[in-house]
């Protein structure tokens, strides 16, 4: 879920609610204001399906939500068993959306919150153990998902980690970023998802 200034305006999100795990069905809240295109729940819960079919169980994975939003895409991945999650957005609607999704659900003590550009914190966030998995969600009409992949060093990113970059159709990365290659890419509406893997 994308939020800034040039994020496309499709009105006020009033809540996401989690579809799968230990959490299914508790609700988010989500930024106010029309900033925000939010990842509908169909397409979340596609998303983590081909996820499954790719990577397995999500158990003591760590990830990383870039242009994170409300943070459901990160939160679902903890639900489905990450054992941490990092959660990057530059809008503090969003960074407050984010902390009080995570208090709420008791997860805190499982994430960090880093306010900031996200292709800059990209590059120099160290996590805990590689990321394993990695939600790219940037404002469409901008090449901010290639820039962000690109950013990310490549020892930050475990052995076959997938990296998932939601975009419109006529913005998508390119088919390699660096060492990451295209493997799949599937089409809800206006909304593309382009998965990356890293060469295990």
């Amino acid at each position: 879920m994308t939020t800034g200034a040039t994020t496309k305006k499709i009105g006020h999100c009033s809540g996401v609610r989690i579809v799968g795990g230990s959490l299914s069905g508790r609700v988010l809240r989500a930024p106010p204001g029309a900033g925000t295109r939010p990842t509908s729940e169909k397409v979340r819960e596609a998303v983590f399906n081909i996820l499954g079919n790719i990577m397995g169980s999500l158990e003591g994975d760590h990830v990383l939500d870039l242009f994170a939003g409300s943070g459901a895409l990160g939160i679902e991945a903890l639900s489905r068993g990450a054992v941490h999650a990092t959660f990057v957005d530059g809008g503090k609607p969003a960074v407050t959306a984010i902390r009080g999704n995570l208090r709420d659900l008791g997860l805190e003590a499982r994430a960090l919150v880093v306010s900031g550009d996200a292709v800059a914190q990209a590059a120099k966030l160290v996590p805990a153990a590689p990321w394993r998995l990695v939600f790219i969600d940037p404002p469409y009409k901008s090449d901010l998902a290639t820039r962000s992949a690109l950013a990310i060093p490549p020892g930050n990113l475990a052995p076959g980690a997938v990296i998932v970059i939601e975009h419109d159709r006529h913005n998508a990365p390119p088919d390699a970023l660096g060492s990451l290659l295209r493997t799949d890419q599937r089409r809800y509406g206006d909304t593309l998802i382009s998965f990356f893997e890293v060469p295990a």
